[in-house]
């Protein structure tokens, strides 16, 4: 008998750490505007990141890894979904108008976009409830314009700085940025986090409420969702960082000091959030995942070999960097080069805690555990879509236009909406899409067209509507 009981015992902690994987704790980091290559571990020469590059070399890194849309809210609100924005007819940056600030005569208007993500929409920390999970959100939240649908009307169980604000205003304390106050937008000052210190700095602060959430939680499983305002801008950072790569000499592709900083503030975050959880006793049953809203603002960082940044549709604007650390699953040092989207998070997340799939909430979502566990090397998704029936108007080079956009395999279209012109790029040999062959390949090219068009009708996307104003004689 006490032999059986002592293989029976050598059986549960001798394969795998069984008991710490029961009910895993997620940490979710989304950071604002970083770009694919704006990590040590995805190329770049300049800026500094080796706890986010150690938490690669712990993990899985993905090399195509893609956001929702070239712009935030639209991304933000298909993690929290698992649907695509033209689904939910969240299209664009809350509360930009896009079109009115384009001094030319239009072919088309925008589409009139939802600036509240509706309450009816199961996110996926309500679907964790379901699993006893605890959730908390800290940081940016920008799914909304309204006070009623903030991430504590959202399932989530504490706010902590989540609003209708795009950005801070200043990323230090007391915080009092602001945007436009006018009677048709009526928001108040972003400050909503009270008890600061004078000089704190937004990026330490969010991570100091992300460790004492962790430190009182330790014993119950939680989901903790810390969404940084960084990078986006303004651009602030501590001066002693600053300081610090003004004297590093620029690299090739990057050389701005005070966003380099704003990097490694965020990495310093994550290397604290990383050593509580191992303090805590945690860090073996605790799964982190890492990733950006979407590509960085083109006039501060390069995304080379990538075209665009953020506000268009190329590869710069939506190609994010993703890492994934889960204990004793995903293999350390590992690599994917699959095509993913932020739209997988959500079942992918319902797995790892074992919980069973909601199909009819994240219904554009793909659950990629089977490539974290690497039983697979390709998701059974036909394609990846994006649909943008606006104008950017928000000052990003080469900002998109209204488009819809398909990539299947190695192929990939943007549609325009206003004229129905193509780009056809072959991602594989042609990463930097220098080389549009749409004349080249028609066939290909109309493929891609008529999927793109076949998706849009099944997910009643917003299309945009004729200029009755419209002259041609002024757009000639």
């Amino acid at each position: 008998m006490k032999n059986f009981l002592g293989f029976l015992l050598i059986v549960f902690l001798g394969t795998g750490h069984a008991e710490e994987n029961l009910n895993p704790n997620v940490v979710f980091i989304l950071i604002d505007d970083m770009g694919w290559t704006d990590l040590e571990c995805y190329g770049s020469d300049y800026y500094k990141t080796p706890n986010i590059d150690r938490l690669a070399q712990h993990g899985m890194k993905f090399t195509d890894a893609y956001a929702a849309s070239c712009v935030c809210s639209p991304s933000r609100v298909s993690i929290l979904t698992g649907k695509y924005p033209g689904r939910l007819h969240i299209t664009h940056a809350i509360p930009i108008q896009g079109a009115e600030r384009l001094k030319e005569p239009l072919p088309v208007i925008e589409a009139i976009y939802k600036k509240n993500l509706p309450l009816e929409e199961v996110t996926i920390a309500e679907a964790l409830k379901e699993g006893g999970y605890v959730s908390a959100f800290m940081g940016k939240w920008h799914v909304c314009w309204e006070k009623d649908f903030y991430p504590e009307k959202q399932g989530f169980d504490f706010n902590i700085g989540g609003n209708n604000m795009g950005n801070p205003g200043n990323y230090f304390h007391p915080y009092n940025g602001s945007w436009r106050m006018t009677k048709k937008h009526p928001v108040t000052r972003w400050n909503t986090l009270p008890n600061g210190k004078p000089g704190e700095y937004l990026t330490d602060r969010l991570t100091d409420e992300a460790l004492t959430f962790i430190s009182k939680n330790k014993e119950h499983p939680f989901f903790l969702y810390l969404s940084h305002y960084a990078v986006h801008t303004p651009l602030q950072a501590p001066q002693k960082i600053v300081n610090k790569f003004k004297q590093i000499p620029s690299g090739d592709r990057h050389n701005n000091p005070v966003y380099a900083a704003m990097i490694e503030s965020v990495d310093q975050s994550v290397g604290r959030v990383m050593k509580k959880l191992k303090e805590v006793g945690i860090h073996n049953n605790t799964v982190v995942i890492f990733t950006s809203d979407n590509g960085g603002h083109g006039r501060i960082t390069s995304h080379a070999p990538l075209r665009g940044n953020k506000g268009n549709f190329y590869e710069g604007g939506i190609r994010v960097p993703l890492i994934v650390k889960w204990p004793n699953v995903v293999e350390s040092g590992s690599e994917c080069n699959t095509p993913v989207m932020g739209t997988d998070f959500f079942p992918t997340i319902l797995d790892i805690v074992g919980l069973k799939s909601r199909p009819g909430c994240h219904i554009d979502g793909i659950n990629i555990v089977p490539l974290l566990k690497q039983e697979v090397d390709h998701l059974e998704r036909d394609a990846l879509y994006w649909h943008y029936p606006n104008y950017i108007g928000a000052g990003h080079p080469g900002g998109a236009r209204p488009c819809s956009v398909i990539r299947k395999g190695d192929w990939k279209l943007i549609e325009s909406l206003e004229n129905g012109q193509l780009e056809l790029f072959n991602l594989k040999e042609d990463l930097g899409e220098k080389n549009n062959l749409a004349l080249t390949l028609p066939r290909k090219a109309n493929e891609l067209r008529q999927a793109l068009h076949t998706w849009r009708r099944d997910a009643k996307v917003q299309m945009p509507k004729p200029n009755p104003s419209f002259d041609k004689k002024l757009n000639k």
